[in-house]
């Protein structure tokens, strides 16, 4: 497999006063680095095997900030900590494959699935004499540059050029560290390479396995008395827990996949008490109330067998000054969660949706709750009286069912039409929401 790493003239690098990067918008949870490729990343297209399950999130090597001073211990640097097993941090000359590049400039390019707001990013470099067939230590690497930030998304600034010193050649490993600003995280990844005089950017594979000389199969014996297969074991426990981002009403809770297998779920416990069950490793935790400590645990399930529960993790939601809610604005996108302010009054989206412009659905108990105070409700709207069964091809409307925008159900004898996508929450009222329904005979 063969692959060229971006590596830069002294012109190209003149072109980074004159212009911004570009870098397509995200597609989901956190970031790796992609030329030239690291270890994570080559794990997950293959070129890197025994990987563990980092094969499916080459992006989640987060650990605590503060490296060189802080962070991950020696030995456990390439796997921010120990995550995913600690197969990462296995290391021998002939272990991770590699990338050719060549001293002078070489350009870091990121790619991020989800740009945290962001301090800096800090760059490191195995030292001349290292031992490759060694665990990785701090004292192995020295600073090659640090890329201040604004605290803005990463996005805003997703590639940088480093220098690879003159003095380097053969294998060495180079660490990037993405040190996030509003948490104690940072990501941290390490690229192996082989600095060469041509620089011709191709991954070089690890050294083959020279496979066991066959086994001449033994002698036939008796069959054994049948044995009672073993107890299925039970997954890994969760790892950490903790908040991707808290607000006055609710917390955005995250933790590492304990298992590669896609047959696993999750659930999450808040004060002892089971409030979701997800197949993803991140839950939005809704309905809480401001100024107020929780604590969550999150156990794994796999063939109906349940993990113990996690190490704790408590927290305690925003007052509604410090979230800061902006004026709502009745034409804006809002995510599930999201506050806002109108005529005095704070709210909570219900659901992520659209405004179209109508000054009522502020008012809409589907999409806004009221969080500081009892908002002012219209006068509802009479039940029309029953009437004949719907016309063929229209459902009922069912008031915990899923809807896409265009879906039609009839209701007490009017047909109505979805405004946009949702899913009922057993409220009978919805029917008259002119946020989700409109009546259309």
């Amino acid at each position: 497999m063969k692959r060229r790493t971006k590596l830069l003239s002294s012109a190209v690098i003149g072109s980074f006063a004159l212009a911004p990067l570009i870098m397509a918008s995200p597609a989901s949870a956190h970031g790796y680095v992609f030329g030239p490729e690291s270890r994570a990343y080559l794990c997950k297209t293959g070129a890197n095997s025994n990987c563990g399950g980092v094969v499916y999130e080459p992006q989640s090597l987060e650990g605590a900030k503060g490296f060189p001073n802080g962070g991950p211990a020696d030995g456990q640097i390439a796997s921010a900590g120990g995550l995913f097993g600690g197969l990462l941090d296995q290391q021998s000359d002939t272990r991770w494959a590699k990338t050719e590049i060549s001293t002078g400039p070489l350009l870091m390019d990121w790619t991020y699935t989800a740009p945290h707001s962001t301090d800096k990013w800090h760059y490191y470099m195995t030292k001349p004499g290292w031992d490759p067939n060694n665990q990785l230590d701090r004292a192995d690497l020295e600073l090659l540059a640090t890329v201040d930030h604004d605290g803005s998304k990463a996005n805003t600034n997703p590639d940088h050029v480093i220098d690879v010193p003159q003095n380097r050649s053969g294998y060495h490993i180079i660490l990037a560290v993405w040190d996030v600003a509003d948490t104690v995280n940072a990501f941290y990844d390490v690229i192996d390479v082989v600095v060469t005089d041509n620089g011709t950017g191709n991954v070089i594979p690890p050294a083959p396995v020279t496979p066991p000389a066959p086994v001449t199969p033994p002698a036939p014996v008796t069959p054994p008395a049948p044995v009672t297969p073993p107890a299925p074991v039970a997954p890994a426990i969760p790892e950490y827990v903790h908040s991707m981002g808290t607000n006055a009403t609710s917390v955005d809770v995250m933790w590492l996949r304990s298992d590669a297998t896609s047959a696993i779920t999750y659930k999450v416990y808040r004060d002892g008490r089971l409030v979701q069950t997800t197949s993803t490793n991140r839950v939005l935790d809704t309905g809480l109330s401001p100024e107020t400590t929780y604590t969550y645990t999150v156990t794994a399930t796999v063939n109906g067998v349940e993990s113990a529960k996690s190490s704790a993790f408590t927290v305690r939601t925003k007052s509604v000054a410090e979230v800061g809610s902006s004026s709502w604005d009745s034409r804006t996108r809002y995510t599930k969660g999201d506050t806002v302010t109108f005529e005095g009054l704070t709210y909570q989206a219900v659901q992520s949706h659209t405004g179209n412009g109508d000054p009522n659905w502020i008012y809409a108990l589907s999409l806004w709750a009221p969080v500081t105070a009892t908002m002012p409700m219209p006068m509802p709207m009479p039940a029309p009286a029953p009437a004949p069964a719907p016309a063929p091809g229209v459902n009922a409307w069912n008031v915990t069912g899923t809807y896409q925008a265009g879906d039609t159900v009839t209701f007490n004898g009017t047909t109505y039409r979805a405004v946009q996508s949702h899913t009922g929450n057993g409220d009978p009222n919805w029917i008259y929401a002119l946020s989700l329904w409109a009546a259309i005979s």
